[in-house]
């Protein structure tokens, strides 16, 4: 439980990169267990997710989250409702070759360590997948 911090050089330019993460419709592209997201007014999307919990049935599950852009041009927030307070924030950051650092900061109180640091890299690993990908298409 606690604060989990990472980044991860991705090779598009920071303003391509930032567009891509600001636009929510892109989650299930690079977090797998999602399978819809649904932006509704200024801030708030409706998230929906496929999980298979240890203790629990294979199901679909849709919550709200919210998420927000930076006034800096290059940072979004995001967090759930909830017991484990979850909360994050990306940081695009400019590398001297045109290209991109993605910075990641996340909070909660979720008290597998282990599971949100996979879970954290592996949506970082497809953030650079998708936006790359997108970028060379």
């Amino acid at each position: 439980m606690g604060d989990y911090d990472n980044t991860i050089a991705v090779h598009v330019a920071p303003e391509r990169l930032f567009s891509y993460l600001s636009d929510v419709r892109n989650l299930p592209a690079y977090l797998p267990r999602l399978t819809a997201a649904e932006p509704h007014g200024a801030d708030t999307v409706t998230v929906t997710a496929h999980i298979d919990p240890p203790d629990g049935p294979e199901q679909d599950v849709t919550s709200e989250a919210w998420i927000r852009v930076g006034t800096d041009g290059r940072s979004l927030e995001w967090g759930s409702p909830g017991d484990n307070d979850y909360h994050g924030r990306f940081q695009v950051i400019a590398g001297d070759d045109g290209n991109s650092l993605l910075s990641v900061h996340l909070h909660t109180e979720d008290a597998d360590g282990g599971a949100v640091t996979r879970g954290l890299q592996e949506a970082l690993h497809g953030i650079k997948t998708a936006v790359e990908d997108a970028e060379s298409a």
